[in-house]
């Protein structure tokens, strides 16, 4: 017998079997049992080659392996991560079809007057992947070897300084804003159409600093291109572990999260989404697995879905917040 569709998931005919004799919790139950018995696709709103894609592929080779299941990752990059953003919510609920979210996620609530979904409703956080500080850094031109340095002379200079971005409402803006707002710093804000352009011309010269996540400048900061000041989070960085974070350094209160983490359709029964979980953390906790992201500059995390709900629904919140103080607007 074919698979057969019912309230959008595709039964086996196993679970067509139970759902006529027990009705559909027994047959989500069996789903359960049976998962996954097909490939998984996992969408990355971003394009191949970027931050998001390389976690997505070391996790997604990670549970090929485990489960014996190929998970095809597939790129849909475009408007911020809103366009794999709304295909995952247009898929069925049935855990073969998942996201590896980030930030922009959480970003895109404040950030766009007009989303094609609902950020708080339509998305079933399963758990986060790794944590990713944004790193404070400056073209070696700039007459600041410290964050106070920095800051005293922004104050002194107001308006001289510039920062680059990988475009308005991107995590880079905002750790910018943040720093202004919590400094008085009086910064320039330059925006790029990517975080690849906004890096080359600080490396060149063309703008003074930028907070970009840890994944993209320590190679340019261990070559002398790059003068890194301080970590955006509470903990140090285990790649740059001479680097002070931002509070450290004299700036109370600062600190911005760059994350991954997967998601499904918020309709996705919980025990799916507990399987999921349990196998993308116990992944995450490998000793492999952790010595590639850390390696990438990532510190792994591996929670359950409650903890991660928790964590995206408050940074939805607090992020809605700083867009609204900055002003920030893509449409």
């Amino acid at each position: 017998m074919k698979a057969k569709m019912k309230m959008g998931f595709a039964y086996s005919a196993s679970t067509l079997a139970a759902i006529l004799v027990f009705g559909v919790p027994t047959a989500i139950a069996q789903s359960a049992a049976d998962y996954p018995n097909r490939p998984i696709r996992m969408i990355v709103p971003f394009p191949a080659g970027g931050s998001a894609d390389t976690l997505a592929r070391i996790t997604g080779q990670k549970l090929t392996e485990s489960w014996g299941q190929q998970v095809v990752v597939d790129n849909r990059g475009g408007a911020g991560g809103n366009i794999g953003a709304d295909v995952l919510v247009k898929s069925a609920p049935d855990g073969y079809t998942i996201m590896m979210g980030t930030v922009a996620l959480a970003i895109s609530a404040g950030l766009y007057s007009k989303l094609p979904f609902d950020v708080k409703k339509d998305f079933a956080p399963v758990s986060m992947v790794a944590s990713v500080p944004m790193i404070l850094v400056t073209h070696p031109s700039v007459p600041a070897k410290s964050v106070k340095d920095l800051v005293a002379f922004a104050k002194s200079n107001p308006g001289k300084l510039t920062y680059s971005s990988a475009g308005n409402g991107t995590p880079s803006h905002l750790a910018g804003a943040l720093f202004e707002k919590l400094t008085g710093a009086k910064l320039v804000h330059v925006p790029y159409k990517g975080g690849a352009p906004a890096v080359i011309d600080l490396i060149g010269g063309q703008v003074s600093l930028m907070l970009d996540n840890s994944l993209s400048v320590p190679g340019h900061i261990k070559a002398g291109r790059l003068r890194a000041l301080g970590v955006s989070t509470k903990a140090r960085s285990g790649l740059l572990p001479d680097v002070p974070t931002i509070i450290e350094a004299g700036v109370p209160n600062y600190e911005f999260n760059s994350w991954f983490g997967i998601f499904a359709p918020a309709s996705t029964p919980q025990v799916l989404i507990a399987k999921l979980s349990d196998e993308v953390s116990r992944i995450v906790n490998t000793r492999d697995v952790q010595e590639k992201l850390r390696s990438q500059g990532a510190e792994p995390v591996g929670n359950k879905p409650g903890e991660f709900a928790q964590f995206f629904a408050a940074d939805v919140e607090k992020l809605s917040k700083l867009i609204a103080e900055v002003g920030a607007r893509v449409d």
